[in-house]
């Protein structure tokens, strides 16, 4: 059972871990990744001890960043393929 449910709007971003976190009771916190909220991971985990939260959050939200541009600033699928004589 989840130790408690937490609104992603109550958790702060970590940019050395690169992760959401939220205090947890063990004084570590608990973390989830944008990768793992994109794949609809709800759980973030404490890496001390054996607690975990429920994340509540809206999955479209982190959906829209998912399309990766390059320095070009193309989407990968629209890119136009190089021709080598």
């Amino acid at each position: 059972m989840s130790y408690d449910d937490v609104e992603i709007e109550d958790m702060e971003w970590n940019e050395e871990l690169q992760a959401f976190t939220y205090p947890c009771p063990c004084g570590d916190l608990f973390q989830i990744t944008k990768e793992d909220l994109k794949l609809g991971e709800e759980i973030a985990r404490c890496p001390s001890c054996s607690l975990y939260i429920t994340v509540i959050y809206n999955m479209e939200d982190f959906l829209g960043d998912s399309v990766q541009k390059n320095n070009t600033g193309l989407e990968p699928s629209k890119q136009r393929p190089a021709v080598v004589a």
